[in-house]
């Protein structure tokens, strides 16, 4: 069963200029000389971590992590009331990866991503297919209505009624039938009193969620004000413009991975994004390994899907 690696400090960080007004964190980690691999985090509006570096063999993996626009240590940050999200869209994110790339003098990598760092994976890797050796991808979630509708609008709430009622709590009655556009003019509005309670009650409602079993440490931290007005922003943002995709596009596009070495991990019990989206890619670029974990959930630290993953950089460090 693959463990996470020992726990390594970055030998490189720095800010990048990508241009309108957005500077983005990044770090590299390992071997300066390995295989280069890009991690794309989760949200969008969430943020790298130093467990992150750990899903690698730093002897083989030159490791990147990066922050995106408006969270982590990316500036500006997303929970200043002026900070403005109209330059911060997934094709934004995608050429930001290309900065960033080139930056770095990196011809080719592997691009690790999960939940929605799947989704930037995916749109990454169909645009620019030449500059990715593999993808490793968990959690799959492309932005589709079923998608947004079973977690942000009411499916998932037959599993869990009682974590439901705190999602609702923030939204008066006769505004409940559109949560997703009722969460958009309280996370957006001005007044700290109206948009930090908003921003607590959807980031509560995620991560308590997105694991099998709850982790009280994952849920201080996504509540902790300063990350959850980002996070709820951002994703708020990014869902109510559907990605700026065309419908189904992700699931559409993905024979442009054809000949892409590719492993996809989805836990069976994930009411975060729901196993029939990772099905669904699965139908459309079989050449990816597929392996559905029957004990866990949504997040990328339960045990299978932690030593899935693993396995999966573990093999692909050798070719």
């Amino acid at each position: 069963m693959g463990e996470p690696y020992p726990e390594i400090e970055p030998y490189e960080t720095g800010m990048l200029d990508v241009g309108d007004g957005q500077s983005l964190y990044w770090e590299t980690s390992g071997n300066p000389d390995g295989k280069p691999v890009v991690f794309l985090h989760g949200g969008p509006g969430g943020a790298t971590s130093p467990i992150h570096r750990r899903l690698f063999d730093p002897k083989r993996y030159r490791i990147v992590l990066v922050d995106q626009r408006g969270c982590g240590r990316s500036t500006p940050h997303a929970s200043d009331p002026a900070a403005d999200l109209s330059t911060n869209t997934t094709w934004h994110l995608v050429a930001d990866l290309e900065v960033l790339r080139k930056a770095l003098k990196i011809k080719r990598w592997m691009v690790f991503g999960g939940s929605w760092g799947s989704t930037l994976a995916l749109a990454y890797a169909q645009k620019h297919t030449k500059r990715v050796t593999e993808l490793v991808l968990r959690g799959i979630f492309t932005l589709r209505d079923a998608e947004l509708d079973w977690f942000y609008e009411g499916g998932a709430s037959a599993v869990f009624p009682d974590l439901w009622e705190s999602y609702l709590e923030p939204i008066p009655v006769d505004e409940r039938r559109h949560l997703i556009e009722a969460y958009h003019r309280r996370l957006f509005d001005e007044d700290p009193a109206v948009h930090g309670p908003a921003a607590v009650a959807w980031s509560r409602w995620e991560s308590s969620t997105i694991t099998l079993l709850p982790q009280e440490e994952t849920v201080a931290r996504f509540t902790d004000p300063h990350f959850a007005v980002a996070f709820a922003r951002i994703e708020n943002h990014f869902f109510t413009n559907k990605g700026w995709f065309e419908p189904e596009q992700l699931i559409r596009d993905a024979g442009k991975l054809a000949g892409v070495p590719g492993v996809i991990v989805q836990g069976r019990y994930d009411m975060c994004t729901p196993v029939f989206t990772a099905w669904d890619l699965h139908q459309a670029w079989p050449e990816a390994d597929f392996t559905i974990v029957p004990d866990a959930g949504h997040a990328f630290d339960e045990p299978g899907i932690l030593s899935a993953l693993i396995d999966a950089t573990d093999r692909f460090a050798k070719d």
